[in-house]
């Protein structure tokens, strides 16, 4: 099963994926080392917030990019 992120606003509304850097992952760890080192430039790229998917099914979020204060 792949796994990708779905990338959203704040709202919850899906920003596509053709607008920004798509990727499909094999494993889960996988996806979340490749979230850990580009959330920043999905941030920078309107992406407020963002929920694993395992092949369709959410396996967790939305988990928002924004730092904690």
């Amino acid at each position: 099963m792949p796994w990708t992120w779905r990338y959203e606003k704040s709202d919850g509304t899906s920003i596509p994926a053709d607008d920004l850097q798509e990727a499909i992952f094999a494993s889960q760890g996988d996806a979340e080392s490749w979230l850990g080192e580009n959330w920043r430039a999905l941030l920078a790229n309107g992406v407020d917030q963002v929920t694993l998917l395992d092949d369709s099914r959410v396996a967790y979020g939305p988990m928002s990019l924004h730092p904690e204060n």
